[in-house]
């Protein structure tokens, strides 16, 4: 087990995945210039219930799987806050969490290796070649191009990772997606997802 920082959100970051966030809360410039300093990742885990922004005698509750991030670029925005750009390394569960006096959340967590950055890619065969050009027509998206994702596309596990961000698809349904490990696993729920989405599309016929 290793103790990290936590940042809870109201989005989920998968491995290789990014996300720009803006920092104004003092606890989270402290975590993250500490981090920058010390080369190393904090926790990014969703909310279940509460706010990204503390306030006096909030109750806190976070989903216990998450995803390990480290920052790979920063800049200071107009508005004269830090903006920060995390990319996710590899899964967590959550053994233990509780907050610090200043409010910052950390975590004894177990990394999932299985389900990292370094594990072994696993090939795409030819039945999951429909899932490779979805994911290509979603990755032209303009705001999807602006995040400048390194994505192999012979690589199953990063196919089912990108997927599983970019889908329209409800926050508790990414997180069940981010839940599961194995890549075959998360492509069979996400065929799940869209034949629901077809189905509404075309009038639940």
């Amino acid at each position: 087990m290793e103790t990290i920082p936590l940042f809870p959100l109201n989005s989920i970051l998968f491995p290789k995945g990014r996300i720009s966030l803006q920092i104004f809360e003092s606890r989270y410039v402290d975590m993250i210039r500490q981090c920058m300093k010390d080369g190393t990742g904090f926790g990014v885990v969703l909310i279940e219930a509460g706010s990204e922004v503390a306030h006096k005698g909030q109750k806190l509750d976070i989903h216990r799987i998450g995803t390990y991030s480290t920052v790979v670029d920063w800049n200071q925005l107009p508005n004269g806050l830090l903006g920060i750009t995390v990319e996710g390394q590899t899964t967590f569960k959550i053994v233990e969490s509780w907050r610090e006096e200043n409010n910052l959340c950390r975590a004894e967590v177990v990394f999932r290796e299985q389900d990292s950055q370094d594990a072994e890619p696993v090939d795409v065969g030819e039945q999951f070649q429909e899932y490779v050009d979805l994911l290509q027509g979603l990755a032209r998206h303009p705001a999807i191009e602006e995040l400048k994702l390194d994505i192999s596309f012979d690589n199953l596990r990063e196919i089912a990772w990108r997927l599983s961000e970019l889908l329209p698809i409800a926050n508790r349904e990414k997180q069940a997606l981010l839940e599961l490990s194995d890549p075959f696993d998360r492509l069979e729920q996400i065929e799940i997802y869209i034949s629901s989405i077809n189905q509404q599309e075309n009038g639940g016929l």
